[in-house]
């Protein structure tokens, strides 16, 4: 596979649309489109920075999650605890904002920080690390934008085995709870 060219075809105030024009392995041209949070230039600057972050986070044995209501797909689903990193922020900042805006809950400890991965690899370049957190205090709301409708709450090893197997999740918060119950 050969990266011919690279256009942007819509300037999103939060994403970017691209066709990117391949040379296939039988030599023919594909025209592949994806989203993008930054602006591209060239082939390097795919998946080059990174954008966010997804908080796993526990108190006690318990693990939070969010039931937020999606726009893209017109529900409510479970979900990590969740952001885009600003300019000039560390990540340690952005997780601890993050979780604060969508939670009220503070970071007692940030367990790890994964090394970034990408977040939807077959439509978009891109990257967010993954946090790993001790939370402390209390759940409240009122800390989010009027576009976003999120509902927070530790759930034990028990309700999530229930969850999984009768509530819609994002493929993210889905591995988190099943490797937290398994664990």
């Amino acid at each position: 596979m050969k990266l011919l060219s690279l256009k942007k075809v819509h300037d999103g105030r939060y994403l970017k649309n691209y066709e990117l024009t391949y040379e296939n392995k039988a030599g023919k041209n594909k025209v592949y489109e994806i989203i993008s949070r930054k602006e591209l230039h060239d082939a390097a600057d795919l998946g080059k920075s990174t954008s966010g972050v997804s908080i796993i986070a526990f108190q006690g044995d318990k693990m939070l999650l969010l039931k937020e209501f999606r726009m893209g797909i017109n529900r409510s689903v479970y979900n990590l605890c969740a952001g885009m990193l600003n300019e000039g922020e560390s990540m340690e900042d952005c997780i601890r904002r993050e979780l604060y805006e969508e939670t009220g809950l503070s970071v007692k400890n940030i367990v790890q920080i994964l090394p970034p991965s990408y977040a939807a690899v077959a439509i978009s370049d891109v990257k967010t690390n993954i946090a790993i957190v001790e939370a402390e205090g209390e759940i409240t709301g009122g800390h989010t934008s009027a576009n976003e409708q999120i509902r927070a709450a530790f759930y034990t090893k028990d309700q999530l085995r229930e969850m999984l197997q009768t509530e819609e999740f994002s493929s993210r918060s889905q591995l988190a709870a099943y490797f937290f119950i398994n664990k």
